[in-house]
């Protein structure tokens, strides 16, 4: 969520959003719909749609809470208000809204936004524009408005125990939150609401909608972090759970949102399309060297190869789809007019080097020794690009002589773009059988932890 502080207590989300809408329904049909009052909600789908989640929220935390910080979660005392700028009445709500410190100037404060408040004269409170998670509902499905509420109840949560004064790391501690009780739903113990594999999707796609301008600062008064950073939070809390929020989201955390330096600004730090593949030749090539070599295993570098429309054999067979692996020609090929170009000229320079750093990666393994075909081998084959793109932006990959080069801002968000719109596709790892989520996971995985996430044994991290 591109979320702006209005006030010190005060915590606002607002974004334009684009995409396509999934029909399914995150709320159970099956139980009856939650009580729980909104201040201002009408009878319509998205205050349906927010109650049950609530309702959802205050079991999750009322259960999670005395575990995770050993004591009980004190209820949100002000409660909750949606609200319709375009049509709204202060009648409709309760006579407090005209002097308390959270409600101040609120048809401009929550227009195109959710938030929520600490320091309310009745408690503290969550606000939302509900004709913006209409428009979320509508273009992602049920379930980003949902992750949009969990997202400020995890503000909720720092309230009770506090946060960082870093405004990057307390946000993404709060998406860490949202995807935790999303894990929860996943599990099928939600009373209200459920999620199934499709609409992890379409939470992963709206959450792009939602990253800090490619090249801000990390530290300005209004960061919340990059696509990486964001989905990285969240899908830490649905793994590993709200403990892993508490503890995780230190000040020293790293994040991928960095600031261009001026003479990047013309051309947002992509390189041409032919730079593109030298960067990728040498850059992979001299890790994977690296790496290797202090394995004690031979590893030939793969020569990076493109085509148009048909690949080239594989020891006599044809190849279908667009990136391959060819161990007995040892190399990486790519369909540079469905695939490459497109990416370049679509996403940046980095979902290019994404998608030939997979099928590298499966030359690592062949030389490893493992398996290369099959969902295993993709997972790690996308995790070990994870690794190599942390190397890459920490700026440790072992150039030879003068040819260098370095990660620029929004490029890790490419790679994740690529993941969970391109690399779905069959045409691009039809053997994986993975949703963008999982992949998007194995990505983060190898980016956070390193090698040992990856399943491969004998590689130094």
């Amino acid at each position: 969520m591109m979320l702006a502080s209005a006030t010190l207590i005060l915590t606002a989300c607002t974004t334009v959003v684009t995409g396509a809408a999934n029909p399914a329904n995150g709320i159970r049909q099956d139980v009856a719909d939650s009580e729980l009052e909104i201040f201002g909600a009408v009878d319509g789908d998205v205050d349906r749609l927010v109650r049950n989640a609530l309702a959802d929220l205050n079991a999750f935390w009322g259960q999670q809470f005395p575990e995770v910080y050993e004591t009980d979660f004190a209820p949100l005392e002000g409660g909750y208000y949606s609200v319709d700028p375009n049509d709204f009445d202060p009648v409709d709500y309760p006579d407090t809204i005209n002097d308390d410190r959270c409600l101040e100037d609120l048809v401009e404060n929550v227009s195109g936004n959710a938030y929520y408040c600490l320091a309310g004269n009745d408690g503290d409170v969550i606000v939302y524009d509900r004709t913006l998670l209409e428009q979320f509902m509508n273009d992602y499905g049920p379930f980003l408005p949902a992750m949009v509420i969990a997202h400020e109840f995890g503000h909720a949560v720092q309230g009770r125990v506090g946060s960082s004064d870093r405004m990057i790391v307390s946000e993404t501690q709060a998406d860490c939150f949202a995807g935790a009780w999303t894990g929860w739903v996943a599990t099928d113990a939600a009373e209200h609401f459920n999620i199934r594999a499709p609409e992890l999707d379409d939470l992963i796609r709206g959450l792009v909608e939602f990253r800090d301008p490619v090249g801000e600062d990390p530290d300005g008064d209004s960061s919340h972090g990059s696509y990486f950073d964001r989905t990285s939070g969240f899908q830490e809390g649905f793994d590993d759970g709200p403990t892993a929020c508490r503890d995780n989201f230190e000040d020293d955390r790293i994040f991928t949102q960095i600031e261009f330096d001026p003479d990047e600004e013309d051309t947002t730090g992509n390189a041409t399309y032919d730079d593109t593949f030298a960067i990728a030749d040498s850059s992979l090539g001299a890790f994977w060297t690296d790496v290797l070599d202090n394995t004690g295993v031979d590893f030939s570098i793969p020569e990076l190869v493109g085509f148009d429309g048909d690949a080239p054999a594989c020891d006599g067979q044809s190849q279908e789809g667009d990136i391959h692996y060819c161990p007995a020609a040892n190399t990486v090929s790519y369909d540079e007019s469905e695939l490459t170009q497109p990416l370049h000229d679509g996403i940046g320079d980095y979902a290019v080097v994404m998608a030939v750093a997979i099928p590298y990666s499966l030359s690592v393994l062949d030389a490893l020794d493992r398996p290369i075909d099959g969902g295993p081998a993709v997972s790690s084959a996308v995790c070990l690009a994870g690794w190599y793109s942390s190397t890459f932006a920490d700026g440790d990959i072992p150039f030879e002589g003068d040819n260098t080069s370095s990660i620029r801002p929004g490029d890790i968000d490419e790679a994740v773009i690529f993941l969970v719109e391109q690399a779905t596709r069959p045409e691009v790892l039809p053997e994986a059988d993975l949703s963008g989520f999982q992949l998007v996971d194995f990505f983060r995985r190898g980016f956070v932890v390193g090698p040992d996430a990856c399943g491969v044994e004998g590689l130094d991290g």
